[in-house]
């Protein structure tokens, strides 16, 4: 089982969590990488959720080999088996206990940033992680958790090897795993993106979590006009479902305060709408004050079929239903922003004659794949492609030819397909960001 990054492992570790939901559970993430994934699955399961500090005692000189751990509020588990038998000395001991403690409370007043932390006592407590190693650290934790006074202590993880699950599964109440393969030599293997969790983002989303569960129903209306944004004058995110050409679609709505506008993305082959590179474009036009909204075009049994991915036609009459099942939630110019086959959708959408889509972006794009209907598309488009992605390349030079709407090809030196080059991307996210405004906004 692959993820796509750690909120996608958040959101599948949730579906498997469901059964705990009714036990009004505390999610506790281990930082720093186990926290983004713990925010997802304290949202779908409407709990709180708090960070686990816990430091492991390493044996002086053999770091590696852990004789215990310290949690917060002064919680020790030592094993007392190690220290005899390597006939440690209290004073070796007690100065590496001394210098972890203090890691601890750094990175304790660090997250939590003065908030105080969440009582377990009689709780049940679900600690997770991004993924197990060698399961030391995840094992301390639950320790340190029921020493805390949690009544039941639940393990959830996205992906571990098959040796240290059993462990695990025999010293927790409850080991929830998604995947436990055998070829497994390192957690980020089994991540598209497993970039660092940087400080920041950990304390971001305590603080996100901390502020309130967040919207938790698909009912909630945002409505853009005039400046306007939800009903209650706050951003809106949520999680919800599209009714589109007879199917049930999941998708991520942000609207931020203000919003005048919204950009629906159709994602390509092989990805969904977790896809990070989407989402990096959308966070840039969040940030912009633009509204998103990211969704699948096809059910998970869908995209079990590859063929399914080209049939463009379909992919279209979705986005066109899913266009207008958005205006009935809000009210302002939509835009477009498809990458690889989904910007194939997003042009055959866009050339309905009753289309009224306000801009299109392409990324990646295979506009060939929208064959004779492009002269029929109104919205200004633009075309991204990377300088060294030469038959794409091809493909929406002929593209810009047969477009009879404004047009522009931008190339991006030296990326290939996916834009993983250093600032990429982020030109990607610049370039789309002010082909909306101008088309979506400012002339809106």
């Amino acid at each position: 089982m692959l993820f796509t990054d750690r909120a996608d492992a958040g959101h599948r570790l949730a579906e498997a969590l469901q059964h705990l939901r009714g036990e009004e559970p505390i999610v506790l993430g281990l930082p720093r990488g186990g926290v983004p994934v713990a925010f997802h699955v304290a949202r779908a399961l409407h709990a709180p959720l708090d960070v686990i500090v816990v430091r492991k005692l390493g044996v002086p000189y053999q770091r590696e080999l852990g004789f215990g751990a310290i949690g917060e509020g002064g919680v020790r588990v030592i094993s007392d088996d190690i220290v005899r038998r390597g006939r440690l000395e209290q004073a070796d001991l007690a100065s590496v206990e001394h210098a972890e403690a203090a890691e601890l409370a750094r990175q304790a007043e660090r997250f939590r940033a003065g908030r105080p932390r969440l009582d377990l006592a009689g709780r049940t407590a679900i600690v997770v992680d991004d993924g197990i190693a060698t399961g030391a650290t995840a094992a301390a934790a639950c320790e340190v958790v029921r020493a805390h006074g949690a009544a039941r202590v639940v393990l959830a993880v996205p992906v571990a090897p098959p040796d240290a699950a059993e462990r695990l599964r025999a010293s927790t109440d409850e080991f929830v795993c998604l995947s436990t393969p055998f070829a497994f030599s390192a957690v980020g293997e089994w991540y598209r993106d497993f970039s660092q969790t940087p400080d920041d983002e950990v304390v971001s989303l305590l603080a996100q979590a901390a502020a309130g569960p967040g919207p938790t129903a698909p009912t909630s209306s945002a409505t853009l006009s005039d400046g306007a944004d939800g009903a209650d004058g706050r951003d809106v995110q949520e999680e919800l479902m599209i009714d589109a050409a007879g199917v049930r679609l999941t998708g991520d709505l942000t609207v931020p305060a203000g919003a005048r506008a919204v950009v629906m993305f159709a994602h390509g082959s092989g990805s969904s709408r977790r896809s990070p590179r989407n989402r990096r474009v959308a966070t840039a036009l969040n940030e912009a004050g633009l509204g998103t909204l990211l969704f699948d075009l096809l059910t998970p049994a869908e995209e079990a079929n590859r063929a399914n991915v080209f049939d463009i036609e379909t992919l279209a009459d979705r986005l066109t239903d899913a266009t207008g099942w958005l205006r009935g939630r809000v009210a302002g110019p939509i835009g477009y922003f498809g990458a690889s086959t989904g910007a194939a959708a997003a042009l055959r959408a866009a050339a309905s004659p009753d289309a009224d889509i306000g801009a299109v972006v392409s990324r990646g794009g295979r506009p060939d794949l929208a064959g004779p209907l492009l002269p029929g598309v109104q919205a200004p488009t633009l075309l991204i492609v990377g300088g060294n992605d030469p038959q794409v390349l091809d493909l929406n030079r002929e593209a810009e030819a047969a477009l009879r709407c404004e047009t522009r090809l931008e190339i991006v030196p030296g990326a290939t397909h996916l834009f993983e080059e250093h600032g990429a991307l982020q030109q990607v996210a610049d370039l789309a960001r002010d082909w909306f405004i101008r088309h979506l906004v400012t002339q809106a």
